[in-house]
């Protein structure tokens, strides 16, 4: 995607992208099966879930100016660069198949000692995960004790319980079904208590509740969207 061309094609004063502060008169569509129209911002390529991440982190916690030791998974474009500039103690990246993973790693079996870091950032990747139970065990493994971390997922909160059927194999119905070919289940409500049953302590933080309905509009974030803060 040639990323100037539309910087300065849809440039304005109507949104804003508040990972870079750039100003927009309107956002990218995006999606799979469905794709949203105003989501997709034309200078970082964030998402909704990101812009509403990056303001929490931004605003509600010392992710920015502490020297943590922080492990991320399948590293977000929009994310990346920004991260590694950081004052971090250690910044590792891992996933099976991202470029910009350093460590190349499967999720269930995490080549890291227990207790290892401070934070972890693992979003958008257990609805691929089949055993998703054994995933989350090795993020509570591997995070120290008063650890925190961010697990953003797809999530239908109309559904209390998580949706899997692994009978549906066609592609094209798994899209239809689960919003993508490669996605195993849609999670609902019940999400927050799968991580609370391997021992996490879970916050469930409705953030675009303690924003302005004009803040909410003006980095094109999806009201109600929940971020579930993990602890040890």
């Amino acid at each position: 995607m040639a990323r100037p061309f539309f910087e300065l094609f849809l440039k304005g004063n109507k949104y804003t992208d508040p990972i870079d502060g750039k100003h927009f008169r309107k956002f990218l569509p995006y999606g799979y099966e469905s794709p949203r129209e105003n989501v997709l911002s034309p200078s970082t390529l964030s998402l909704e879930r990101h812009r509403l991440l990056w303001l929490y982190l931004k605003r509600e916690t010392d992710f920015f100016t502490k020297d943590y030791e922080v492990l991320h998974f399948a590293p977000e474009q929009a994310f990346y660069k920004r991260f590694k500039k950081l004052p971090f103690k250690t910044y590792t990246t891992t996933d099976l198949n991202s470029p910009l993973a350093e460590v190349k790693a499967d999720i269930c079996a995490l080549p890291f000692e227990d207790n290892s870091f401070d934070i972890i950032l693992c979003n958008h990747v257990l609805e691929h995960i089949p055993d998703d139970k054994k995933a989350m065990s090795e993020l509570y493994r591997v995070m120290k004790p008063s650890g925190w971390g961010i697990v953003q997922i797809p999530q239908d909160l109309k559904r209390e319980t998580t949706y899997e059927d692994n009978s549906i194999t066609d592609r094209k119905e798994r899209a239809k079904i689960f919003g993508q070919y490669d996605h195993v289940r849609v999670y609902g409500r019940d999400y927050f208590d799968r991580l609370r049953n391997v021992g996490f302590t879970v916050n469930e933080v409705d953030y675009t509740n303690f924003l302005s309905p004009e803040e909410v509009d003006n980095y094109r974030l999806a009201k109600g969207e929940i971020i579930p803060l993990i602890l040890k």
